[in-house]
């Protein structure tokens, strides 16, 4: 199951940097994933100080 990024984010971008196929972009408020390129790995899941990124 991929991940979504939830309205929780507060766009500080440590998500992006983590991603290992850089499927995470600044979106309008808060930061996307592309579901069709991520690999469910979740490191994205654990940097994140809010825990924004969670499985869809």
């Amino acid at each position: 199951m991929a991940y979504q990024i939830t309205d929780d984010c507060i766009s500080c971008g440590a998500c992006e940097s983590e991603c290992p196929v850089s499927c995470i972009s600044e979106g309008d408020g808060k930061y996307v994933i592309d579901e069709n390129a991520c690999i469910e790995c979740g490191a994205c899941a654990g940097v994140c100080p809010v825990d924004a990124p969670q499985p869809k």
